[in-house]
């Protein structure tokens, strides 16, 4: 049934996918798969390959790169829990490549309800590397990830072994809010207030401005620039412009 599976995701347009049982799927941060499908056994992890959008400097075509990435990502998603449910007689939930996320204070909206990073090491999809991002023995480190969580029992693949971090810290040399100073460790403020300059936090700002402000000074501040960038990043959801980690990597473009 595995091989089935496998095949299938392939088929769909999944780049590799892996599998990995519920007890071996460990994230520091993200709340137990009980919780999202009581009676979870197996997660079933797609890797999708990420194009060189990411590498180019407008930072509209490179967001449009990876919003078509998760568009297409969750299509795949919801094709092969179907499946699942319909000819396999399962239970299946879909996780996606991002948002909705847990909105709050506590999680600032960086902790996904499964992490798919450590998802994907687990179902044997790569090793981390010193950008703590996954690099894909064949997809490198262009690779996003998405999941399907299923009560039917399935043999989890074995971890990668190999290291596949070079250790040359480009990334950590690239990375323009100095996140990735601490190894093993992203300081995920610090990442965020460059990848996402148009985000929660400054939505809070600017409103927190626009309610003090005069009457007078109001038209201005919403045809100032700042004001249409947040507008349409409440349209569509998370705008990321910053991928340097990603497109510094040597292990970025891996063998298609």
């Amino acid at each position: 049934m595995r091989e089935t599976i496998r095949a299938l995701a392939r088929e769909l347009g999944a780049d590799d996918v892996g599998f990995a049982a519920a007890g071996a799927y460990r994230s520091p941060r993200s709340p137990g798969l009980e919780t999202i499908l009581p009676g979870a056994q197996t997660l079933v992890v797609l890797a999708y390959r990420e194009l060189s959008s990411c590498e180019s400097p407008n930072p509209q075509i490179a967001m449009a790169g990876r919003l078509e990435v998760m568009e297409f990502a969750r299509s795949c998603n919801y094709r092969l829990a179907r499946h699942l449910e319909s000819a396999c007689g399962a239970r299946a939930v879909t996780v996606p490549p991002s948002y909705p996320l847990e909105m709050s204070v506590q999680t600032k909206g960086a902790v996904g309800d499964v992490s798919l990073r450590h998802a994907a090491v687990a179902a044997g999809l790569g090793a981390f590397g010193r950008h703590n991002l996954v690099i894909h023995p064949r997809l490198g480190t262009r690779v996003v990830f998405t999941a399907v969580l299923t009560d039917l029992a399935l043999a989890g693949d074995r971890p990668v072994d190999d290291t596949l971090c070079t250790g040359c810290n480009r990334c950590v040399e690239a990375c323009p809010g100095n996140a990735l100073v601490q190894e093993g460790k992203t300081d995920l403020m610090a990442c965020i207030r460059n990848s996402q300059p148009y985000g929660i936090g400054a939505a809070i700002s600017f409103w927190g401005r626009y309610g003090a402000a005069d009457p007078k000074d109001r038209k201005a501040m919403v045809r100032d620039p700042l004001f249409w960038r947040l507008y349409q990043a409440g349209s569509i959801g998370f705008q990321y412009f910053c991928f340097r980690c990603m497109a510094v990597c040597p292990a970025c473009r891996g063998r298609a």
